[in-house]
């Protein structure tokens, strides 16, 4: 009688099962790119400041030479 109790597993709970084990993987994936998209926007700040810093350089060397020119 000891075996007529083993668990018994339907159609339902199996595919509520999957269902878990791929919605897992689904956030794992999401994740993963997330993380991949946090890194590239990190990447674009730097560069967005760099290139402020850049134009806000070069138009402060020319205010510098444009003063240079007028004194004597």
């Amino acid at each position: 009688m000891a075996d007529m109790r083993e668990t018994f597993e339907c159609g339902p709970s199996l595919r509520l099962d999957a269902q878990e084990r791929v919605s897992a993987l689904q956030f794992a994936q999401l994740n993963t790119q997330l993380g991949k998209i946090e890194v590239m926007m990190e990447r674009l700040e730097r560069r967005l400041w760099l290139t402020v810093y850049g134009v806000v350089g070069v138009i402060l060397a020319q205010a510098f030479q444009s003063i240079l020119t007028v004194s004597p």
